[in-house]
């Protein structure tokens, strides 16, 4: 008799999780997601400036399983049992997997669940940014970062402003990797400007051309011609956290769970990615190691075993940070332990990321390769 897993959510660590289990005996898989399509949204920015490339970043779900079915809706309950629909219907299972992920502002992620309305948002936001000579990027994170790059390198002569209210960039990487961070930046003609932020957003919406001037938090002046947010990440908790167990949900919306990713007092089910309350930066790929552990767990209950895979979030942060498809940043742990971070240089952000933003990958794993 076979066991039905019920994948809430779609994205990195669903998609990764529903592909894994789908080839492992006696399972079944149901992948819930309302998307029509998965959105790489690291290829996001890139899509924003690049209209011509855009339609790159959409995966159908139609090929990610052989076996496993998609329902496109959004869940509304969980419980041990199974998961709760919008449209009144429900997907009974055995094991459940919470993989909702979060939001973020456009254009690092879309606004729709519809991918011909989120490619054709980010062409009628690319029309608005061509016409920009200033641009203004609130938030020095690395999207912040990442999108002033792929604007610099597309138009090198905008005139591109980022603003923070924290001192410093990139403050738990190691200083050899800010200082290069630093160089790469004012090779590209952006302008840091740390230490404040907005007193109020712009009187122009984001992503819209329109000219203003706005006043920071200490007073000065700050004008642009199109402005972009790029902070503000919001966990996918929503309604599912209030039907969950007491003491399963922080208070931020975050699901607490062990080195097996099981959720907190539940047996059979899980969370990974965004979600999750583990202490680490919110990264697909963390999400998809997450999935990696999520899908041998799962397999092991199933064969009548105890779930013994565990994930540890690493001590040493990682990041590879393009600035354009030449450019950035990156940072891994170093091979022997206890040695500091290995920095990567332009050249290898580029190989392993800049260049394709990973859209190879993301092919083989949606079956939409040649």
């Amino acid at each position: 008799m076979s066991s039905t897993v019920v994948v809430v959510g779609g994205g990195y660590g669903g998609a990764a999780v529903a592909k894994a289990l789908d080839v492992r005996d006696g399972v079944d898989v149901v992948l819930v997601e309302p998307k029509d399509a998965f959105v790489h949204a690291a290829g996001s920015l890139r899509a924003l400036v690049r209209p011509e490339w855009a339609g790159n970043i959409f995966f159908p779900y139609d090929k990610l399983m052989a076996r496993g079915r998609v329902v496109r809706d959004r869940a509304v309950g969980v419980d041990a049992g199974g998961v709760t629909l919008a449209g009144g219907g429900r997907v009974a299972a055995e094991y459940v997997v919470l993989a909702t992920g979060s939001d973020y502002p456009f254009p690092a992620k879309a606004d729709s669940d519809v991918a011909a309305e989120a490619l054709e948002q980010l062409r009628r936001a690319h029309k608005e940014l061509s016409a920009a000579v200033r641009v203004l990027i609130t938030g020095a994170g690395p999207v912040g970062l990442e999108l002033a790059g792929e604007i610099a390198a597309v138009w090198p002569d905008k005139r591109i402003t980022v603003l923070d209210p924290a001192a410093e960039i990139m403050p738990s990487f190691t200083p050899e990797l800010r200082a290069e961070l630093h160089r790469q930046l004012a090779g590209l003609g952006v302008e840091l400007r740390l230490g404040t932020a907005l007193a109020a957003e712009p009187a122009v919406p984001a992503a819209t051309a329109g000219a203003f001037t706005a006043l920071t938090a200490t007073g000065e002046e700050v004008g642009g011609d199109i402005w972009f947010r790029c902070h503000g990440v919001r966990v996918n908790g929503g309604s599912l956290a209030g039907s969950l167990r007491p003491g399963a949900v922080t208070a931020q919306g975050q699901v607490r769970v062990g080195e097996t990713l099981q959720v907190r007092g539940y047996d059979r089910m899980y969370a990974l990615g965004d979600l999750t309350d583990l202490a680490e930066a919110k990264m697909a790929g963390y999400a998809m190691k997450h999935a990696a552990v999520v899908a041998e767990n799962i397999a092991a209950q199933v064969r009548g075993e105890r779930p013994t895979a565990v994930y540890t979030p690493s001590p040493v942060p990682s990041v590879l940070l393009p600035l354009g498809p030449n450019g950035g940043v990156g940072q891994v742990p170093a091979e022997e332990p206890g040695t500091p971070p290995t920095l990567l240089p332009a050249s290898a952000v580029a190989q392993y990321k800049g260049a394709d933003l990973f859209v190879g990958r993301f092919t083989e794993l949606f079956g939409t390769s040649a």
